[in-house]
């Protein structure tokens, strides 16, 4: 009885608020999915409801320092690949010719972030240009249903590089709504049904990777609703790679890692077995465990995971990185937990910005959480890679050098989903305009603006034709211990909020303005497994050592690893290499005190830097003043890398000094994890 009089009582003050234009605000832990969104496709029965629902491709039009790293992408690596790299070349490419002998997983790398980046900037040479290997797609298709390059193994067919091009395949149908699309799966799908089980999914990377073609086949099942696709994610998960495992993965590759630990959570849609749930967590936190005891939110494995090699010198491929902030913006959809907010922001302000050069045109294999240099020499084993794999090179490798160009078009489509209730929900806070329908089929703008994560507030509008009843769903992140919003003028604390959402549900007039202010504070984490060392936060942002860098000029035909290959005539001299040595010293512990760390570290804020590129050593418009001492016996080992840590607190004769820090994604040398000295 209480509890009815209770949702009386509520729905009675929505109505009232509502009849006076006021705001409801709720804190709540997820969005409500006792509705179901009448605008965009969510899950369809028997699947579980999605939490948040991805706009289409081109709905949210990135501004500010986003866009700037776009259009860098653009005139870049991503947008220039087609013309450099020999496994683009068209003439007889794999994706383009029948018997082909190059490109099979390059190109739908390389395309799943190109395409994107085409649809996303509205770019219409970069449209054609898509379209032209989207075409060659739908021209392989067979009339038993295959399509994509014929790719055996010991008689086996190896699917891995078609489950990529399907990705491309559905954001082309997000972006043109071409029945083709729908077709050519649904063809595809029923070949891969009559594949018998002991044929399927047998090899390395496709074995590992089949929660890939898992949620394609949901995506496919949302707008068909075809009965057979059920029973294809049945058999894919059953000769998946087995996700569930308490102790152990089913391999320690990094990238596999970062891509396929969430294929348990993407079966539970289906299933609703909670243990399923419960094993993307338990991957997630059984890899940080160990070799996660690192700032930036990945992991340390350089190719692979070692027993005994931890310290926050090894590092991760690019690919693992954007991977992995893929994964963090599919779980966040399929479970509404703002966790995985935060993990993608951690990888993304901290760790991938720090992987390329400022000019997008070359990148890193591998990048460590501590990393002091960056030349062109093989330091295996004290990485596990054999090569130059910690240089800046536009052919740094095959997978990297074509995969990284999907991390900021993904990011950048996941700012704001569509929440169950037919309201929106902005996640991803960065400057942009999104167009997107709400209540009944009514379309809305909604406008933000800010410099996060280098600033606090941010600035919302909303512009719509006629007055709309809608939530919008705002995330506090769990380092946000006083955040508030102001609607129209009027302030509301949000209590108890850090980790939720703020639920803003109101009758929006045109021009409403919600500034939703997320206060940011200094922080230590003390990673106890790598000798006690600490690292600094400040909101989202993980600081690093201010470290001179000295670039070397290189040629990069000459130091590109053995598989890299440039089309004939390319001139090489507008793609150049780069080594990168230290131009000052390194071996800093922190002095630290028992005060508060607002008087242990001084804020500076300079200028918003012109060319909107805040991830440059140069233009970083945040710096912090600390205390350090120079640790004398840490030095470059014989691999070529920092020594380990040495165990902290550390008893240290050198003098105090003032040292700077930054935010880590803009160092591209840098010590994020440091010794420590009282």
């Amino acid at each position: 009885m209480k509890r009815t009089i209770f949702f009386i009582s509520l729905i009675s003050a929505l109505f009232s608020c509502r009849q006076e234009n006021k705001a409801v605000v709720e804190i709540v832990d997820r969005s409500d999915i006792s509705q179901t969104n009448a605008n965009y496709i969510g899950n369809r029965e028997p699947l579980k409801p999605l939490h948040f629902i991805k706009l289409p491709v081109g709905s949210i039009e990135p501004e500010g320092w986003v866009k700037q790293y776009l259009v860098l992408q653009k005139e870049g690596l991503t947008g220039q690949l087609g013309e450099i790299s020999a496994w683009l070349a068209k003439e007889n490419n794999a994706w383009l010719k029948t018997g082909g002998d190059h490109g099979w997983e390059e190109v739908p790398y390389w395309l799943k972030g190109y395409g994107n980046l085409a649809y996303i900037l509205n770019d219409q040479k970069m449209i054609d240009e898509t379209k032209i290997w989207l075409e060659g797609a739908f021209a392989s298709q067979r009339p038993d249903g295959y399509f994509g390059p014929v790719n055996e193994r010991n008689g086996k067919y190896e699917i891995w590089a078609n489950m990529i091009m399907l990705n491309c395949l559905q954001s082309y149908y997000e972006h043109s709504n071409d029945q083709r699309v729908i077709e050519l799966m649904t063809k595809y799908f029923a070949w891969e049904m009559s594949v018998p089980d002991d044929q399927f999914l047998e090899d390395y990377w496709e074995k590992s990777r089949g929660g890939d073609n898992l949620a394609s086949v949901y995506w496919l099942y949302n707008i068909t609703g075809d009965a057979f696709l059920l029973e294809l994610a049945h058999k894919l998960h059953r000769n998946t790679a087995d996700w569930t495992q308490e102790t152990n993965l089913p391999n320690w590759h990094n990238v596999n890692i970062a891509q396929c630990f969430r294929e348990p959570a993407t079966y539970y849609m289906q299933t609703g077995d909670s243990a399923l749930l419960r094993a993307t967590y338990n991957n997630q936190d059984l890899i940080r465990r160990t070799f996660g005891q690192v700032p930036g939110g990945m992991f340390g494995s350089d190719e692979n995971c070692r027993l005994g090699y931890i310290d926050p010198r090894q590092g991760v491929e690019t690919c693992g990185m954007v991977e992995q902030m893929a994964s963090d913006e599919i779980l966040l959809r399929i479970t509404g937990d703002g966790y995985w907010a935060e993990n993608c922001e951690d990888v993304a302000f901290n760790t991938y910005p720090a992987a390329v050069m400022d000019d997008f045109k070359s990148l890193r294999y591998i990048t460590c959480p501590n990393h002091v240099l960056s030349d062109s020499k093989n330091h295996h084993p004290g990485i596990d890679n054999g090569g130059p794999f910690l240089m800046m090179n536009p052919f740094s490798s095959r997978c990297c050098q074509h995969n990284h160009a999907q991390g900021w078009p993904y990011y950048a489509e996941n700012l704001v989903m569509a929440s169950p209730d037919n309201g929106l929900a902005a996640l991803l806070y960065n400057a942009s305009v999104t167009k997107a329908k709400v209540a009944d089929g009514k379309e809305i703008t909604l406008t933000q603006e800010t410099n996060y994560p280098f600033e606090e507030d941010i600035r919302f509008t909303i512009n719509t034709s006629q007055e709309l009843a809608f939530p919008l769903y705002l995330r506090i992140p769990s380092w946000c211990t006083n955040a508030s919003i102001n609607i129209n003028g009027e302030k509301i604390a949000l209590k108890d909020a850090a980790g939720k959402y703020a639920k803003v549900d109101r009758m929006w007039k045109d021009g409403d303005k919600i500034t939703l202010y997320l206060p940011m504070e200094l922080s230590l984490r003390t990673w106890q497994t790598n000798k006690n060392s600490v690292s600094v936060d400040y909101g989202p942002l993980t600081l690093s050592l201010k470290i001179d860098e000295k670039n070397i000029r290189m040629d990069s035909k000459e130091s590109a690893i053995g598989d890299s290959r440039w089309q004939a005539g390319v001139d090489a001299e507008k793609w150049p290499s780069f080594e990168i040595y230290p131009n000052s010293p390194w071996n800093y512990a922190l002095v630290l005190s028992d005060a508060p760390l607002s008087q242990q570290f001084v804020i500076s804020r300079k200028e918003w830097p012109s060319d909107n590129f805040p991830f440059s050593l140069a233009s970083v418009p945040l710096e912090f003043k600390a205390k350090g001492k120079q640790i004398p016996q840490w030095t470059i080992d014989q691999f070529g890398l920092c020594s380990v840590l040495p165990q902290s607190p550390i008893s240290l004769d050198t003098p105090e000094e003032e040292i700077t820090l930054i935010p880590m994604g803009a160092a591209r040398l840098r010590i994020s994890a440091f010794p420590n000295t009282k």
